[in-house]
């Protein structure tokens, strides 16, 4: 389930705010309708009781033999009249909670002599009772025609269009003794949605949506610079701090990233100048050992010790210039990286190196040429230490640049070739010059790689030997 979710927090927080919105939309609408059906019960309820009062005070008071057509003239489809000598069955039973509340209203309307005689009778039917309520129907149409009453008038074309219906038989006993009877059909309900009632809610969703997004953007829109902030710190820790700017989080998000960036500025300086006294410290003692040890008479194990202390001061340079190579602030500059390939080339091939170049159009990029340089030459002493031969090929796509170094070596294990980018790694356990370095050579490289935004990865090649590819971003 949770693959389908969104992954990014902006959109987390838009989905959030839809279902908030979707929920509450729902919510008010079942109270809309709710609070409709019973203005509509109320309504119709009202309106027929009205009716029937102002009928059955007319009829007594009118004529004897004007009553007849009185009712006759009274009866339509929502409500049918009859003079009786008896009054209806159905309305003689025991009344139940609708029909006592029905007819305390419906006795409220009539004269006191009227009321004494009143008995009403109310049930649910499923449609409409009477034949032709509906919209399109004849005596719909008669009805609506002629001048519908005031319950019609109210209901409209929704008449036909409820789901649940009453009918409401009322018994009313004339002073003539006569029964005037009563048949009438009170919907249970109105139209539960109205297209008013959608279109404001449409319209209600389209403004909180828009204000939703434009708020999220503009909530979300720091994290952004934050993350673009460090990743720029991953290449160089001395990058410009971030604009402490938007909310009071993101303000304090950005203050504190900067405070973390200074920290690392000032360890980084402090553990160079470390190094860099260090290394000073260290190379006065072996500087008198080796004045000491070439005023003895020339020896086999006094040549053995001064390899030693020349292996010791070779270890302490590359030591410090690893440190210093992570702590550089060389700027960015567009370089044609083909010339500046080919120039390291010529530099090697003219101190008698087995180097060489495939030919390559010429590639521009923005870098730093310095660090690149340091980068590359590390490779190609890396290659002709192991490889005897290296041959250079740059190639360009549209969002990576790559420089291939193949040598004829040996290749390394699969398993090893994550570990010799690890500082003072050596697939041979040796310190010797003449089997090769300190183990900084890799380390240094990837270094000054991943600072560029890059990556070195080494591949056994099919046809023999090893293939160090740096990749760098366009």
């Amino acid at each position: 389930m949770t693959r389908f979710l969104p992954r990014t927090l902006a959109s987390q927080m838009i989905l959030i705010l839809l279902s908030g919105l979707v929920i509450s939309h729902l919510l008010a609408g079942w109270f809309y309708t709710a609070e409709r059906q019973q203005a509509v019960r109320a309504i119709s309820g009202y309106a027929a009781a009205q009716r029937i009062a102002n009928l059955a005070r007319l009829i007594d008071e009118a004529p004897e033999d004007w009553r007849a057509r009185i009712v006759a003239a009274a009866s339509d489809p929502t409500l049918r009249v009859s003079l009786s000598a008896q009054p209806r069955p159905d309305t003689q039973t025991a009344p139940d909670t609708a029909d006592r509340s029905f007819q305390r209203y419906l006795a409220e309307q009539l004269p006191p002599a009227l009321a004494t005689g009143l008995r009403v009778a109310v049930s649910g039917t499923l449609g409409p009772p009477f034949a032709g309520m509906g919209p399109g129907g004849p005596m719909f149409g008669r009805m609506i025609g002629r001048g519908a009453p005031m319950f019609a008038r109210m209901m409209g074309p929704g008449i036909g269009r409820f789901g649940d219906w009453r009918s409401m038989r009322a018994s009313i006993r004339l002073t003539n003794g006569q029964f005037l009877l009563f048949n009438a059909a009170l919907p249970e309900s109105g139209p539960s949605t109205s297209w008013q009632f959608l279109v404001a809610m449409l319209l209600m969703s389209g403004i909180v949506v828009l204000a939703s997004l434009w708020a999220v953007r503009r909530v979300t829109a720091p994290l952004g610079t934050v993350i673009r902030a460090a990743e720029r710190l991953g290449r160089d820790v001395n990058a410009p701090p971030i604009v402490e700017a938007g909310s009071r989080e993101m303000r304090q998000a950005a203050q504190v990233f900067n405070e973390m960036q200074a920290r690392l500025q000032r360890i980084l300086e402090t553990r160079t100048r470390m190094l860099a006294a260090l290394s000073h410290d260290l190379r006065t003692p072996l500087t008198l050992l080796r004045l000491r040890l070439e005023a003895l008479p020339e020896r086999e194990e006094r040549d053995r010790m001064l390899a030693n202390i020349a292996d010791l001061d070779v270890m302490i340079a590359a030591i410090l210039n690893f440190a210093r190579d992570e702590a550089a602030t060389e700027p960015l500059r567009r370089t044609d990286l083909t010339a500046l390939l080919m120039a390291i080339v010529d530099d090697m091939a003219d101190a008698g190196l087995a180097v060489s170049m495939t030919p390559t159009e010429s590639v521009i990029l923005e870098c730093r040429p310095g660090a690149l340089r340091r980068v590359v030459s590390n490779l190609l002493d890396n290659a002709l230490k192991y490889g005897k031969t290296a041959r250079v090929e740059l190639l360009a796509s549209p969002s990576t640049i790559t420089i291939a170094i193949d040598d004829e070596g040996p290749g390394i294990p699969e398993a090893e070739r994550q570990n010799v980018f690890e500082p003072f790694y050596r697939l041979e356990p040796s310190r010797s010059r003449e089997t090769g370095g300190t183990g900084l050579g890799l380390a240094i490289a990837q270094s000054i790689a991943q600072a560029n935004g890059g990556q070195i990865t080494l591949i056994n090649r099919a046809a023999g030997g090893l293939r160090a590819v740096l990749s760098l971003p366009r």
